[in-house]
């Protein structure tokens, strides 16, 4: 008769085999349930961004009578960036338009950048100025306030800045590279075909052109003379007759004040309390939501840097 039991490394051998089929089918079973577990979130965050549950397109200010608006300028100036004059005008609309602001600050925190998104700022806060004649509007800068955030700053009826503050910069530049040298020791030939003698306008792997070199500083100085004129008219007879003002330097606050590039050290939470006499402050900030600022990064921004890199042109001129 014939024993039914298999022999013992038969049996190990089965057992063995059976046990890393379960463990298999567990590990199965948990990877399904992590995906879902994922699919379930990423539905819900699309949904709170859709609804703007997710840190919305703006803040939605807790009206509690009398109060400072606060509008924050940080960072570069740019159409794409948070400080584009898009969300600016909206966020200073939005807060001269409250029958409870007592003042706006402009707190301004920026090395600068777009020319053309800088004036539309500063002519905002010109008209808005001359509409709501009875709110003051004070800029406070913090770290930084240079070219195109100066710019901005000279709009206000004053600006505040702590002794150790940078601020100025009023100065323009447009930069590119030169690889004609790198490109012969490499045997690179370039090969670019225009239409136009000029289509070819300071091209980084071209020889410089002196004719392209002097429309660009006779542009860039048209510039600098735009800026000079809007700081001009926005701080008047403050404004001590200095040439090295204008020249692109970077000042201390506290110089800025002997300058008059700046009218006096203080802070958001002075300005609410000894200027306009209103402690509350209600911050009118616009704030891109997490899929604004995921698809920036991911999207716009690496974008940017591929046509940067792969353009032939040079960057636009700016305020830095």
């Amino acid at each position: 008769m014939t024993d039914p039991t298999p022999p013992s490394w038969e049996r190990a051998t089965l057992e063995r085999l059976a046990l890393r089929a379960l463990d298999e089918q567990r590990r199965a079973r948990q990877w399904s349930t992590l995906i879902r577990l994922l699919w379930l979130t990423l539905f819900f965050i699309v949904v709170a961004g859709a609804l703007g549950w997710i840190g919305g397109a703006s803040k939605e200010p807790i009206r509690t009578g009398k109060h400072t608006a606060l509008v924050e300028l940080r960072g570069v100036i740019g159409v794409e960036s948070r400080a584009s004059a898009d969300k600016m005008i909206q966020a200073l609309n939005a807060a001269f338009k409250d029958k409870h602001t007592q003042g706006v600050v402009l707190r301004i925190n920026s090395p600068g950048g777009s020319p053309v998104q800088a004036g539309y700022i500063n002519d905002e806060i010109r008209r808005l100025r001359a509409k709501y004649p009875q709110v003051p509007l004070h800029a406070v800068v913090q770290d930084l306030c240079a070219s195109g955030g100066y710019y901005v700053a000279v709009a206000a009826d004053r600006i505040y800045v702590d002794k150790a503050s940078l601020v100025g910069s009023i100065g323009v530049i447009m930069s590119s590279f030169g690889f004609t040298g790198a490109m012969d020791k490499l045997g690179i030939e370039r090969r670019a075909y225009t239409a136009g003698e000029n289509k070819d306008f300071l091209d980084p792997f071209a020889p410089e052109n002196p004719a392209h070199r002097e429309h660009a500083k006779k542009m860039l100085e048209e510039i600098h003379q735009q800026f000079i004129k809007v700081v001009r008219d926005g701080r008047g007879t403050r404004l001590k007759d200095s040439p090295e003002i204008f020249s692109g330097l970077v000042w201390t606050g506290e110089r800025a004040v002997q300058l008059g590039l700046a009218d006096g050290f203080g802070s958001l939470d002075s300005v609410a309390r000894d200027v306009f006499k209103a402690e509350n402050v209600v911050d009118y900030t616009p704030e891109d939501n997490y899929f604004e600022q995921l698809s920036k990064r991911l999207g716009t921004g690496a974008a940017q840097s591929l046509l940067r890199a792969l353009s032939d042109l040079p960057a636009g001129a700016s305020f830095r």
